[in-house]
């Protein structure tokens, strides 16, 4: 048994053993999962199931972890009530593995409400399945690294974690997400421990000709990682092809799309080796065909999407939110890679979408941990649907970080200093009134990972930006020229994030001093 499995297995009231526990369907096949939830599928035009959820958001401001928050004795009774009903009710159990790399992967365990048997569909879609434990038998269950339990219909909604014992307990929640979260929460939080950075992030692998004139030659891989919340066009960008020459051998291969570690060796280890979970408002096929595909393929799952009666989808409609999801499978997206993890990172892009931005700008290490730290973008319908548009700032673009803050911002700048890595800030939303497009946003990715970019000190922002841009015209998106009033909300800005900065004690007094 592993030392994970062990202090799982510690607690006072022991989950029940899913092999042998009566109340238990374990590893039920997707076809039998399916059934379960067949009470609440309408099929899609494609043939893929699709759920509406009561909750159709995360809870955080209902989830806490036994490290950051004031956790008494009614937390613990939380966790200690999904344990009791993992014994006690009709319950399915699945196990799946959650990275390959060798220092970060873990074996999952998800325990659901019968009942809710499509969580369980949905979230075995994204990690991969783990062999059974010879030495019991072959159905042995393995000894899990980490555990879930959750039990949609408590009266209650909280999400209680204990991070160090590798357990979360999801109470009152039937969103698939908090399912995913939960144990991608706990991948970021060990991979601190082993003196890397678990990252909210996507990576990708981009080969280039050495040489962009010559017509044959040698390929160069450049490594890049975007940040961002969640609907700010981290997975467009992750998974885009960068329009880049593939008759001559140059492409672009999406590795993750949310959750990564960065390790001390500038190796990137992914997090889910078998799925994706994406948005799909607006959702279209000629911007994103890519994407499309794999979502309207009949492997996907989706979670609160339009779907008429006779099983017409609609992407554009919020009848059920704009925070409408798929699990779609890696192999149905084209391009998604075998690979899961990347050698080495080289580039790393903090996404915004803060209207006095320019459209790129390179940062300094100091300055890139002050873009981790103030994490500046809008609110989303993943987070908050309330408060969806407003401004926000989430330390590392993260809303899942376990521990000090304050240290992750020195962990950060201390990693991409010595491992070399430029770092910029990409603002994906406008400047001014001028709208930064994708087909913007992309050129700039093809042209930085290129090496053609030229760079220059502008007066007005005091940010390095580009003067050239291979294929753009980039002296229209001018800061001074598009954002009125550029200097006084410049002025305003910087005395808002040099006060966001001083509420992080453990921050260091060099990146407090950076702030652009």
């Amino acid at each position: 048994m592993s030392e994970f499995g062990k202090t799982v297995r510690s607690l006072e009231t022991a989950l029940p053993d899913p092999v042998e526990a009566g109340n238990v369907r374990y590893q039920p096949s997707m076809d039998r999962l399916r059934e379960f939830s067949a009470h609440l599928e309408t099929t899609t035009e494609f043939g893929s199931p699709s759920y509406v959820s009561d909750e159709r958001s995360r809870n955080a401001d209902r989830t806490e972890n036994a490290i950051d928050d004031d956790f008494g004795a009614d937390d613990y009774a939380h966790v200690e009530r999904a344990v009791e009903a993992a014994a006690e009710r009709e319950m399915v159990c699945v196990d799946r593995r959650m990275g390959r790399h060798p220092d970060h992967s873990y074996v999952c365990r998800l325990f659901v409400s019968k009942e809710y048997a499509r969580i369980a569909l949905a979230w075995s879609k994204l990690f991969e399945p783990v062999e059974a434990d010879g030495a019991g038998g072959a159905d042995a269950a393995p000894d899990p690294d980490f555990v879930t339990v959750q039990v949609p219909e408590f009266e209650e909604t909280a999400i209680r974690i204990l991070p160090e014992k590798g357990v979360t307990a999801v109470l009152g929640s039937d969103y698939t997400g908090e399912a995913k979260k939960s144990f991608l929460r706990l991948f970021m939080y060990y991979a601190k421990q082993q003196g890397g950075l678990g990252l909210h992030a996507g990576s990708k692998r981009v080969r280039l000709k050495a040489d962009p004139d010559a017509e044959d030659g040698d390929r160069r891989t450049v490594g890049q990682a975007f940040l961002g919340l969640s609907a700010t066009g981290k997975s467009t960008l992750t998974a885009h092809g960068l329009w880049l020459d593939e008759e001559s051998g140059e492409d672009a291969t999406m590795l993750q799309d949310d959750v990564c570690a960065l390790r001390p060796d500038g190796a990137i280890a992914g997090s889910e080796g078998n799925g994706l979970y994406v948005k799909t408002i607006g959702l279209d096929a000629d911007e994103q065909p890519a994407m499309h595909d794999a979502v309207t393929d009949e492997s996907a799952v989706l979670e609160n999407v339009d779907v008429a009666d006779d099983g017409t989808v609609d992407f554009d409609s919020d009848r059920h939110t704009s925070n409408g999801r798929a699990v779609i499978e890696r192999e149905q997206l084209s391009s998604a890679g075998e690979d899961i993890d990347l050698e080495s990172v080289d580039q790393i892009f903090f996404i915004t979408r803060n209207p006095v931005m320019p459209p790129v700008a390179k940062l300094t290490p100091e300055e890139a941990a002050v873009a981790f730290m103030l994490g500046e973008s809008v609110q989303t319908s993943a987070g908050d649907p309330s408060k969806a548009g407003e401004s926000i700032r989430v330390v590392g673009t993260n809303p899942f970080i376990v521990g000090s803050k304050g240290e992750e911002g020195n962990r950060f700048r201390d990693l991409v200093a010595d491992l070399d890595v430029d770092c910029f800030v990409l603002n994906t939303g406008s400047l001014g009134g001028r709208d930064i497009g994708v087909e913007d946003s992309v050129t700039l990715l093809r042209e930085i990972a290129r090496g053609t970019v030229k760079w220059t000190d502008d007066d007005a922002t005091e940010m390095t930006v580009p003067s050239e841009v291979p294929g753009m015209d980039i002296r229209e998106f001018d800061a001074a020229e598009n954002v009125a009033n550029l200097d006084e909300k410049l002025a305003t800005l910087r005395t808002e994030r040099r006060t966001h900065l001083d509420t992080f004690k453990e921050l260091d007094d060099e990146i407090a001093d950076a702030v652009y």
